[in-house]
């Protein structure tokens, strides 16, 4: 077998392993990724394409997402190839007094970290939205969330990194990490032969805890499971984003008022529209291991809960539905991450449904990371010895 050698290394093709190729090749560094099928093949296509702060925790969340949505706007003017990229803001609607009461505390404390949140009333609502049922009582806007479509940055991002040197090899799945005696990385094991580093970056999404097992570390990732239906082309029903405010709590883990159907599937509304004039709509959780399998419960749940703030929507057509993965952390927040235990492996995943979000941001930082160079955002939250310490990550910027 024939070995190879580079830089960095960067374990996955999606869009986060692209995001950090592309900023890791402007340093002018020799970048290869290997990636197990085609690019954009796993979770990056399965997916909706949000760069959202209104879902954010308060705080550094929203903050590192704010900053996220700064980046893509930049890769908009940067990238050659287009990627549907558009800012027209979000909202979240609420289906009762009760969440309107938790809404306003939610724009409050977005408000004092100082992100451009309002509070909606049913009036506005009314006026922008002429097919939501008229029951809904209000909701909140951030106006600086975008949206893009997340295979078309993907593959922007993978042009724009060979341009600047990187190579990227598909159907090439990593097969073990090589360590030398002081256990530093000194290359990885692919069935066409090895490849000579001393940096890996694990951008594996649902599959970075298989990664971090072929050098003992134990990288607490596991596979949520969301469903997505897609729409026929049809009459404009909305030109931004829209969730019900439930959603925030479906992501975080509370307990809703709602049906205990929809609760056991984590369903809530997720309506986005697509540069295409059509929709996708969702959204549902489900811990089912690795199964991509659509399973028609939740569909049909997913779309009687769409009916609910869109009634136009039970006439609408849908041309298909699809399931993907996400790659889940206990406390919401991915790992952007030096592994110490492992000198040379750092760890770029744990997005869960953040991850077209948190892509530009997650590249951006991993290329300071190499370089030493000040960081974009505060690291500490990120770190993977979080989870072995048992600290929360936010305490670490009070």
């Amino acid at each position: 077998m024939k070995s190879d050698s580079a830089e960095v290394v960067v374990i996955g093709g999606g869009i986060i392993g692209m995001s950090i190729a592309y900023y890791v090749a402007k340093l002018g560094m020799e970048v290869v990724v290997v990636e197990q099928g085609e690019v954009a093949g796993g979770t990056s296509s399965k997916c909706d394409g949000n760069i959202l702060a209104i879902d954010k925790d308060p705080g550094f969340d929203s903050q590192m997402s704010l900053k996220s949505q700064e980046l893509v706007a930049e890769l908009a003017r940067e990238l050659d190839e287009e990627f549907e990229y558009r800012a027209p803001g979000s909202i979240l609607v609420c289906e009762s007094e009760e969440e309107m009461i938790a809404a306003e505390r939610w724009v409050a404390r977005q408000k004092e970290a100082g992100l451009p949140f309002r509070m909606l009333d049913r009036q506005d609502l009314r006026d922008e939205w002429p097919y939501m049922a008229d029951d809904l009582p209000g909701g909140l806007e951030c106006a600086t969330d975008s949206t893009v479509n997340p295979v078309l940055l993907t593959y922007s991002l993978a042009a724009a990194a060979r341009r600047l040197g990187a190579r990227i090899r598909t159907h090439t799945p990593v097969t073990g990490i090589l360590l030398d005696e002081r256990r530093r990385i000194r290359g990885v094991d692919t069935p066409n032969g090895e490849i000579k580093t001393n940096v890996v970056i694990n951008a594996a999404g649902i599959w970075a805890k298989k990664v971090g097992q072929f050098v003992g570390i134990d990288i607490p990732i596991e596979p949520r499971k969301g469903h997505i239906l897609v729409a026929s082309r049809t009459t404009s029903i909305g030109k931004r984003k829209v969730m019900e405010f439930g959603y925030l709590i479906s992501k975080f883990g509370g307990t809703r008022k709602v049906d205990s159907r929809f609760a056991e599937y984590g369903v809530a509304l997720v309506f986005e529209p697509t540069a295409s004039q059509n929709f996708l709509i969702g959204s549902s959780r489900q811990f089912v291991g690795f199964d991509t399998r659509v399973d028609q419960r939740v569909i049909r749940l997913i779309a009687e809960r769409s009916i609910r703030f869109f009634p136009v929507i039970e006439h609408i057509p849908m041309l298909r539905a699809y399931a993907g993965l996400r790659p889940w952390t206990p406390d919401h927040l991915p790992i952007v991450s030096r592994i110490d235990e492992v000198p040379g492996l750092y760890t770029a995943a744990g997005h869960e449904g953040d991850g077209i979000s948190l892509a530009a941001v997650t590249g951006k930082l991993i290329s300071e990371m190499l370089s030493d160079s000040p960081t974009c955002i505060p690291t500490e939250p990120l770190r993977y010895d979080r989870f072995r310490d048992g600290r929360d990550p936010q305490e670490v910027l009070l």
